[in-house]
């Protein structure tokens, strides 16, 4: 496949503003948040798996596999899927998600996975393409308590990279999204993803006066598809764009952090809480970005993007859907987003190339 040729052909750098990486943002440090539990249910994970499963599972830490995911469904996977699984590995996979995610991040995961069987649903239930057991799960590394290791879920519109070294965790990038973001029919009918992330976003930018606006929107229409960082695009040199937090008010600051929190709120409380304070440290160099428009009911795009978290949300023209929508234009019921750590750490890269040096391995 050229994408992953092509994207796979560069050694990772990681998103830079200018190609180069700003050095000494992240470090090996202690948590003081448990990651044993994380640990123990990778072990029970293995554990259920026969010997031909545990070998195309598992993958030594710096192993490209990392940087192996996309977003269709057609993607060609690797590690264990969900649709060979029997039961109990099915609930040892699950009981890996939920050891590493918050209550949120797990209902988030499994809604997606169930929204991909409507997606099949809706074009005349075709489950071989879209249902909710086409995920795959691959672990970096061993499990341990010192060493670095990880795990991976690949999958359509639900992409997590689990890193863990000690009780530090990055989790990123992350790609989460559906179409449709909301079952009106079938099996899970009621099922609505990512509506908070999208509702905040639109909230904040509606409280910014004339000026501010000007600074944040970069483009008043949104005709296509905006998102910049999804598969094989590891090393994108992406500008800050729109406005700066420095430039907006405490209160709108707050709403700024608890957007961003919507989305570092996937991992366990913990870590997430550890996230979200190396992040306010930078909150002077965050930025603001907008495309569309901004009435209750706009199609648009936003980013945040500050030297240790760079965040996506798109909603996007119908792919799954195209049946149900005349147009090519972005609709609500499709979102993607990406959330990544730039600067070199997606993937846990930038504290494992530190560990590495320090224990020459």
């Amino acid at each position: 496949m050229r994408v992953e040729q092509n994207g796979l052909d560069e050694p990772f750098k990681g998103v830079t503003t200018n190609g180069e990486v700003q050095k000494d943002l992240f470090q090996i440090r202690s948590t003081g948040v448990s990651t044993e539990p994380v640990r123990m249910a990778a072990l029970a994970l293995l554990k259920t798996l026969n010997p031909e499963q545990q070998a195309k599972t598992k993958f030594p830490i710096d192993d490209p596999e990392w940087r192996k995911w996309m977003n269709q469904h057609f993607y060609v996977r690797q590690g264990v899927g969900f649709d060979e699984m029997n039961p109990t590995q099915r609930d040892a996979a699950f009981g890996l998600l939920k050891a590493s995610l918050s209550a949120k991040g797990l209902k988030l995961s499994k809604d997606i996975m169930n929204l991909n069987r409507t997606l099949g649903e809706l074009n005349n239930n075709d489950f071989p393409q879209y249902n909710e057991l086409l995920y795959w799960i691959t672990l970096m590394g061993e499990p341990s308590a010192k060493e670095p290791w990880g795990w991976q879920i690949d999958g359509h519109h639900l992409i997590i990279n689990y890193f863990v070294l000690g009780d530090q965790v990055v989790m990123s990038p992350v790609f989460v999204g559906s179409e449709p973001v909301i079952a009106e029919s079938g099996q899970f009918k009621g099922t609505a993803i990512l509506q908070d992330e999208q509702n905040q976003g639109l909230a904040l930018i509606q409280t910014f006066d004339k000026i501010q606006k000007k600074k944040a929107i970069i483009q008043s229409d949104k005709t296509r598809n905006n998102n910049l960082t999804e598969a094989f695009k590891d090393n994108v040199v992406l500008d800050y764009a729109g406005i700066k937090a420095s430039e907006l008010n405490s209160k709108k600051q707050a709403q700024l952090l608890d957007l961003v929190g919507l989305y570092v709120g996937n991992m366990d409380d913990g870590h997430a809480k550890a996230r979200m304070s190396e992040i306010a440290e930078h909150l002077n160099e965050t930025h603001f970005a907008w495309v569309g428009d901004t009435s209750d009911d706009a199609v648009f795009y936003y980013r945040i993007h500050s030297p240790v978290i760079l965040i996506e949300f798109d909603h996007q023209g119908p792919v799954g859907m195209r049946q149900y929508y005349p147009g090519r234009s972005p609709v609500r019921q499709h979102v993607h987003i990406v959330v990544r750590t730039p600067n070199g750490n997606d993937y846990g890269k930038d504290l494992l190339r530190q560990h590495l040096e320090k224990h020459h391995h």
